[in-house]
């Protein structure tokens, strides 16, 4: 049997359900596709936490309110944060960042995953958009002026417009042939929770050391003192294969260690995850009847959290000139369309990336002429106000070209 969409998201992540939700009232015949159950898990607050966290920004919280995730997200629990403490642990350079520099309450919201996708998932299934789960995408193809995706089941789908929204290894990006420019970092991160002796104040917490950068992010759980972690440790392969392969005591007190104590004893860890780093970024995000969004189109370093920040923003961008071009009776398929999109998200993610790609380097450099530059430049930037102030906007993501959704 042969299905027929207007529109066709493959991935029903957390970009894709966005997308989708952002466009449900657009009128066209929208069909989501994901090799997932899309089932939903009921929240208990006493579960432990996921050992992958976002660091949502202002702009992702105004983008995911507008779509109706956020009060679900609220309602399993996150964990907002008002202020970050970064500093050189080769050094003496350091530098504190605070949302009342910008008269803002909070910098963002450390949450996980899994909460950020049910809540989203919450939503899709309350909507009349198509979902189809379980559905492995094996074969993509164009027919005449279509796509024909072939499901690993059998099952056919017809759609003039494609949206790539099924994560790094996308494979809607490789089976359409879109080129990326792509690298290692070699470095792995590890990640997981941790429950630290003193409380993390609501502090996102960042130290630089030789092998690679180290976060602290605080996350919240009733009863819980404040004294979880979210951590995310880059460390060379061979480093990270021997912290992987410490016992949990063994492996908080090297945490402990490689943070300076900052918050105490590391007295407990959840089991870790490590993940091979690797930037990529494809060369165009675009092409007649196609659109790669978050992942799909660009991985960056996790060293400040805004991956998924800059793919909530692709994915309300992309809605927006989907629904002006159906506002306007044009092809929303067309390449001219879609190209509007690429120019507005291209460029902010270039910089994004390029920024982040400096910052290892530049934490990874250890001639000591470097070193004290740094470190001079840290404590300098930590003196200037205004300075400080413009690194908040934009790490709250409300610098730049906004759209509707993630504005005021």
């Amino acid at each position: 049997m042969e299905m027929r969409a207007d529109l066709v998201v493959v991935g029903a992540g957390m970009v894709g359900s966005a997308l989708a939700l952002a466009l449900r009232d657009s009128g066209l015949d929208i069909l989501v596709v994901d090799g997932s159950p899309l089932s939903v898990k009921p929240f208990d607050q006493g579960l432990a936490f996921e050992p992958r966290v976002s660091a949502l920004s202002m702009a992702s919280q105004r983008i995911l309110e507008r779509v109706g995730a956020w009060s679900g997200i609220q309602a399993r629990r996150t964990s907002p944060y008002g202020e970050m403490q970064v500093w050189d642990g080769s050094g003496t350079g350091q530098i504190h960042f605070s949302a009342a520099s910008v008269h803002a309450d909070v910098l963002g919201h450390i949450v996980e995953n899994r909460v950020i996708q049910d809540a989203l998932l919450d939503q899709l299934h309350a909507t009349d958009l198509g979902l189809l789960a379980n559905a492995r995408l094996e074969q993509l193809r164009h027919s005449g002026d279509d796509w024909l995706l072939t499901l690993a089941d059998g099952r056919t789908v017809r759609t003039p417009l494609v949206i790539a929204a099924d994560g790094a290894n996308s494979a809607v990006r490789r089976l359409a042939g879109c080129a990326t420019r792509e690298w290692d970092y070699l470095h792995h991160a590890i990640v997981t929770s941790v429950r630290c002796a003193k409380p993390h104040q609501l502090t996102a917490w960042q130290r630089f050391t030789d092998d690679g950068p180290l976060a602290f992010l605080p996350l919240a759980r009733e009863g819980d003192g404040q004294q979880w972690c979210s951590i995310v440790w880059s460390a060379t392969p061979t480093q990270a294969e021997r912290l992987m392969a410490l016992d949990d005591s063994e492996f908080c007190r090297e945490l402990g260690k490689a943070f300076e104590w900052r918050l105490g004893e590391v007295l407990e860890a959840d089991p870790r995850v490590c993940i091979p780093l690797r930037q990529r970024h494809a060369k165009r995000y675009v092409e007649p009847g196609l659109a790669l969004i978050g992942d799909a189109a660009h991985t960056i370093h996790p060293l400040a959290g805004q991956g998924v920040n800059l793919g909530f923003l692709d994915a309300a961008v992309l809605a927006e000139v989907l629904l002006h071009a159906v506002e306007r009776g044009e092809n929303i398929a067309d390449e001219r369309v879609l190209s509007r999109f690429e120019r507005r998200r291209m460029p902010h993610n270039l910089a994004m990336m390029a920024a982040m790609e400096g910052f290892q380097r530049l934490f990874q450099a250890d001639p000591l002429p470097v070193r004290w530059l740094r470190n001079s430049g840290l404590n300098l930037v930590d003196g200037l106000a205004e300075g400080k102030a413009m690194f908040v906007r934009q790490a709250l993501g409300l610098s730049g070209d906004l759209p509707a959704l993630a504005k005021a």
